[in-house]
């Protein structure tokens, strides 16, 4: 079955925030923050179909439009109607679908490094992606390899200049994360020949947060600000690549507040 599983919502009354990871991610990828917000929200983290603990995909399509779908189905089963969202990557992508989709249901967007804001999309993919590859080999062994520092500067070199100061625990989950991820390359196919090209009205609040060190969505071809909402509020964070969340947890929080109108 193609559904996202929620994995976790903490038991505040507090109004709801959907936090949507990325592409071979997990909801994992959200523990640098998740304290941080409760203070505030009632935090609901989930995993995309595939993804985590979700169910394995079929060959259904998972268009970043038909996940934002699922996502608003699985918050119906859980009795969340109006919510603030932050999406990465991938998930800020179905994030933008969300608030285009149903935007009386979304009270404030953050998308952390978007995907879907490029000059053209996609046509093809590799055949196979290193990252992945890597992924699926040490997975097993990853809580040992990471204490190296020389293996963490090659597995998290090219993702985050702050690789060297990424807690052991989020480097682990990620890449466990990412080798048990069955719906990789399914959901990667389903993100071709799209872009983001809806309209989100300005009753909802939105924030574009990308790192000026993301060389997994380059500024060169992945950041087009003009299918952004003109809206929107649109930062960029030094020093920093293409998980914010991580490298800049105080500033993403700080955002995320501001965008949610809350002090």
């Amino acid at each position: 079955m193609n559904k996202p599983k929620l994995a976790y919502q903490s038991p505040s009354s507090s109004e709801a925030i959907v936090l949507i990871h990325g592409l071979g991610s997990a909801a994992t990828a959200w523990k640098p923050i998740v304290p941080k917000l409760e203070c505030k929200f009632k935090v609901i983290t989930l995993d995309l179909p595939g993804h985590g603990n979700a169910d394995r995909v079929d060959h259904k399509s998972l268009e970043p439009e038909v996940l934002a779908k699922l996502v608003f189905d699985l918050m119906d089963e859980n009795g969340v109607e109006k919510f603030n969202l932050v999406g990465n990557s991938l998930g800020g992508w179905v994030a933008l679908e969300m608030a285009a989709m149903k935007p009386d249901r979304v009270k404030s967007l953050v998308g952390l490094a978007p995907a879907g804001l490029w000059h053209n999309p996609a046509t093809t993919r590799a055949r196979y992606a290193l990252s992945k590859v890597a992924a699926d080999s040490f997975k097993n062994i990853a809580p040992q390899l990471l204490k190296s520092g020389l293996m963490r500067k090659i597995g998290f070199g090219p993702f985050t200049p702050n690789w060297a100061n990424l807690d052991l625990e989020i480097c682990v989950d990620a890449v466990q994360a990412l080798g048990n991820c069955h719906g990789y390359y399914h959901t990667w196919d389903a993100m071709l020949h799209h872009r983001f090209d809806k309209t989100i009205p300005t009753s909802v609040p939105t924030t574009i947060i990308f790192g000026d060190s993301d060389w997994t969505l380059p500024i060169e071809n992945s950041q087009e600000r003009s299918l952004a909402p003109a809206h929107c509020k649109w930062i960029v964070l030094p020093v920093c690549g293409h998980a914010p969340m991580w490298d800049r947890p105080d500033e993403v929080v700080s955002e995320i507040f501001a965008a949610a109108g809350i002090s």
